[in-house]
């Protein structure tokens, strides 16, 4: 079986569009329609429905791309087996995502090391929130994710990368800085936080419930989606946020911020490592991932 029409057609199934699948394949609309066309007459029966908004697989072609699924990886594992013989230098492109904690500080500073010692691979770090990033890796856009929360998708899997620790931040000489405070006095700060699907964020709701609070039990006026926006805002003096320590460390170190810690309050996480299910990692991806097993404490 023809794998270039298994990959056209399960392009086409998971952006359920025919003009989305070519741009992902780089190739035009017409050649994926062929591609798609000759499957079904060489299969004899129709595997997409196109009479709607979106195209949609029919009963014969969810059960086709679930097997193309399986092929597919092995394909690609056959590939990357032959490729790992060679002992060359590693080459061509690393893609990797990151939400913009890790991506921040530790992740860019961990990659530009790696780079040094391959001079013929392109790295490219892409940072974007947590959600989006794993749903980049699900959809192979993204070959590796680092994120600080671990949403629910059947589509990848997550192992530890490295741990980290949450801090309410504030400016110097506020009333909050360097001591521990309650619950009670933080909801009479005004708490800026960044956008819905933030890691950082979906780790503060979640240690606030277990304290027995929710977000909305808070003063929450203003939210500024990534997380130099948040402590640019807490620099300027308008109120305090919840960021990862490892972003704000030459920050607190010069003094233009400073910690303070919530009572009740357990915000140690583990950073985490996203891959997609059934992927078989290239060579320069399992090559950064032992690299920085090695480098990081």
């Amino acid at each position: 079986m023809d794998t270039r029409q298994l990959r056209a057609f399960c392009e086409v199934v998971e952006r359920k569009s025919f003009s989305q699948a070519a741009e992902r394949l780089g190739v035009t609309q017409p050649a994926v329609s062929l591609q798609v066309r000759a499957l079904e007459k060489r299969l004899g029966t129709q595997l997409l429905d196109r009479s709607g908004r979106r195209v949609e697989p029919t009963e014969a072609g969810a059960k086709l791309y679930r097997s193309a699924q399986r092929l597919l990886a092995l394909e690609e594992e056959v590939v990357n087996e032959l490729a790992d013989d060679a002992t060359g230098e590693l080459a061509g492109t690393l893609e990797i995502g990151a939400s913009t904690g890790p991506g921040g500080v530790v992740l860019s500073t961990l990659l530009c090391r790696f780079a040094e010692r391959h001079l013929q691979l392109h790295v490219a770090l892409s940072v974007f929130d947590t959600q989006s990033v794993v749903e980049r890796v699900a959809d192979r856009t993204l070959e590796l994710g680092v994120v600080g929360a671990a949403p629910r998708h059947r589509g990848v899997e997550y192992e530890p990368f490295l741990r980290d620790t949450v801090v309410l931040i504030c400016p110097p000489g506020h009333p909050f800085a360097g001591r521990t405070v309650t619950l009670d006095d933080l909801r009479q700060e005004n708490l800026i936080l960044m956008q819905d699907g933030a890691g950082v964020r979906q780790m503060v709701e979640e240690a606030l419930r277990r304290a027995g609070t929710r977000l909305r039990d808070l003063d929450v006026r203003i939210e500024l989606g990534l997380q130099e926006s948040v402590a640019h805002a807490v620099r300027a003096g308008y109120g305090v946020t919840f960021i990862s320590r490892t972003s704000v460390e030459a920050d607190l170190a010069a003094g233009s911020l400073v910690e303070a810690r919530v009572e009740g309050l357990d915000l140690e996480r583990e950073i985490l490592l996203v891959r997609a299910t059934g992927r078989t990692e290239t060579r320069a991806a399992r090559a950064f991932v032992e690299f920085a097993r090695e480098t990081l404490p």
